[in-house]
């Protein structure tokens, strides 16, 4: 996530080929939260699709298929009256809701609160976006947030249900750090996490899984900094292996460097199989795009491949890929319901392979 406020990017385009309906349900309340949305930014703009809630604002969508119906675990954002920086203080956020529906343009259920940071034991501050797994018939809920050290940690959560609530480990996952965990199961049944995320999620600090405070962000004849991955263990609370960096690399075969913005790496990593080969989809966080990279192994390299989505209107962009009922699905986020970087709103629309495999860019406003 980052950060600095700055000018709000709109991208406009002509008509697209296919558009989600922009009808919103009416949507269950099952919990009182002094955060619900009390006004919206009228701006006159058209959006390609609407938010999926309104009564909350939500940010960093990841939604997985479970028994049939798509669960979402977002980020809760909320107004906590801290000055926007560069490192992301202003998204201090308290909590996770998890959102389902049965399919693409159905009613939406908000099924409340899933996990409280005070019932972190480890826990400071600032729970970012989260990703969810299943397996041994539990549901994992994998978050990070800041330790005592104001350092970022990945922490995991279990429960018997899909929507929680979750019950937190009483320590984050040993040699974890950074934020954006993405769990990814392998055809093979094997999960792998992919993490990371530069500036305020302090990506850059770390060399060889080792933290420096005093490290800076990379300058710009600098080899970028790479995501990260891991494979799970059986219990999925621990690593099997130690970090590893994912090699992301251009056109040409060459790593990216830091002046690359609007091709490298900055953080939101996703992973998703599509025809035998993996995706590797990310933010390039301050040229707001959502790019790709495609490889033959769930440890890359992978080969940049293009823009899946164009800016949104917000400073962030972070998003999710699935799979339902035989068509995929983009979930994603922009302000159109505040116009606020940090009081964001979750979305979805439509996503299309071309026949070779690339994936047709989406604009998020028309």
């Amino acid at each position: 996530m980052r950060y600095l406020k700055l000018p709000y990017i709109v991208a406009t385009h002509g008509a697209l080929a296919c558009m989600i309906c922009s009808c919103q349900p009416s949507v269950p309340k099952t919990t009182t939260d002094s955060t619900h949305v009390t006004s919206t930014a009228d701006t006159g703009k058209k959006y390609l699709s609407q938010p999926l809630v309104r009564h909350i604002y939500t940010a960093d969508p990841s939604a997985h298929v479970f028994n049939g119906r798509i669960y979402i675990y977002p980020s809760h954002d909320t107004a906590t009256g801290i000055p926007e920086d560069d490192f992301g203080s202003h998204f201090d956020m308290k909590d996770y809701h998890i959102l389902s529906m049965d399919a693409v343009g159905g009613d939406v259920t908000d099924h409340g609160v899933a996990l409280d940071i005070k019932d972190i034991p480890w826990a400071h501050r600032q729970l970012w976006a989260p990703d969810a797994a299943f397996a041994n018939s539990t549901y994992y809920l994998y978050f990070p947030v800041k330790d005592s050290l104001d350092i970022f940690r990945i922490g995991v959560a279990t429960s018997d249900k899909p929507e929680g609530p979750f019950k937190a480990e009483p320590k984050p996952i040993p040699g974890s750090y950074s934020i954006d965990p993405c769990v990814f199961r392998d055809d093979d049944g094997k999960y792998y996490m992919y993490f990371g995320g530069i500036w305020g999620g302090q990506l850059h600090k770390w060399n060889k899984n080792h933290y420096d405070s005093t490290k800076g962000n990379r300058k710009a004849d600098e080899i970028a900094v790479a995501p990260r991955i891991a494979k799970l263990d059986a219990n999925m609370k621990r690593f099997s292996e130690p970090v590893k960096e994912v090699q992301l690399l251009d056109e040409n075969g060459k790593p990216f460097h830091e002046k690359d913005n609007a091709k490298r790496f900055f953080e939101a990593a996703w992973v998703h199989k599509y025809k035998g080969k993996y995706y590797f989809s990310y933010s390039t966080g301050d040229t707001h795009n959502l790019c790709y990279a495609t490889g033959d192994s769930p440890y890359g390299p992978f080969t940049y491949k293009g823009v899946i989505l164009t800016p949104v209107e917000g400073w962030t962009s972070h998003h999710s890929i699935i799979e339902k009922d035989g068509k995929w699905y983009l979930f994603y986020h922009d302000v159109q319901l505040s116009g606020k970087t940090y009081l964001r709103n979750v979305k979805v629309t439509e996503l299309h392979y071309n026949d070779d495999g690339s994936i047709q860019t989406i604009h998020p406003s028309i």
